[in-house]
């Protein structure tokens, strides 16, 4: 039996989406299944769902046969989905969670799972900080499938010398293949945004690692301000030879600006400097 729609669901439990919360519920059976096949395309998965909802998402995710965690920090909607996936929380395959996934400890979630698949369709409001986690766990993880806003979409998988290109782009795509898999209008969701949205799939680089400092000092002042050539932007991060020494090395002119150099060309520069701090302790 297929899921009650979203106006049906908070008919029955006499709710309402929660402006402050971001909330707008896909609707679309068809898109939320293409979204659960691009998280889970195999068995033997475990797959936290972030922000559950109503369950639109969840359904699928659990017709692919996998064990899903399922994180909701509206307290009104974890007895919903209890209620609705009871034969599945009572199989086991299915475990609803209150939390916040923008402030809970990842680790504590994953628990003793190995390389978890993440999910969810994220509210508009905490994308960003959600973005991040997800990009300081990149090395534990399996993938990772969002529905964000089409503007973020683009702006992750965004390549150099392009307008959406930028620090969120090099961050991102330095731990991950990113793709954005679908576009999808605002009468897809209840309540519908005034906005488009996308799929965007995270596949983890084979050099994902924890947190790199230099990579991010070089990054964020590389695109602190746009209109800087690197000699400027990075002229508090290391002594002018230094510098010219460094572009030598990876193959950039100091002439250029930030957006112009590509994710591995940071890459090779954020290395570069930590080959010199090293040798010069």
């Amino acid at each position: 039996m297929a899921l009650p729609s979203p106006k049906q669901l908070l008919q029955k439990y006499a709710l309402s989406p929660k402006y402050s919360f971001g909330q707008n519920f896909l609707t679309d059976r068809n898109i939320a299944r293409k979204i659960a096949d691009l998280a889970a395309p195999e068995t033997g998965l475990t797959i936290i769902e972030i922000g559950a909802g109503l369950g639109a998402l969840t359904e699928h995710l659990i017709a692919t046969g996998n064990e899903v965690i399922a994180i909701e920090r509206d307290r009104d909607l974890v007895p919903v989905l209890e209620d609705i996936f009871a034969e599945q929380v009572s199989s086991g395959q299915l475990r609803v969670v209150e939390a916040d996934a923008k402030t809970a400890d990842w680790r504590a979630l994953f628990g003793e799972v190995e390389r978890p698949v993440i999910a969810g369709n994220l509210p508009y409001q905490i994308t960003g900080p959600l973005i991040e986690k997800t990009i300081q766990h990149a090395a534990e993880i399996d993938r990772a499938t969002f529905l964000v806003q089409k503007e973020v979409a683009e702006r992750l998988s965004a390549s150099p010398s392009t307008k959406a290109y930028g620090a969120l782009s090099v961050f991102t795509q330095a731990q991950f293949e990113v793709k954005k898999a679908l576009v999808i209008g605002g009468q897809a969701f209840v309540p519908p945004p005034r906005v488009d949205s996308a799929v965007v799939t995270f596949v983890p680089r084979a050099s994902a690692c924890d947190e790199d400092r230099v990579l991010q000092q070089v990054v964020k002042l590389a695109f602190g301000a746009r209109r800087k050539t690197l000699r400027n932007a990075w002229k508090s991060l290391a002594p002018i030879d230094e510098l010219q020494s460094v572009a030598a090395e990876v193959g950039f002119e100091l002439s250029q600006r930030g957006e112009t150099l590509s994710v591995d060309q940071f890459l090779e520069i954020a290395a570069s400097f930590r080959r010199r701090r090293v040798g010069a302790e």
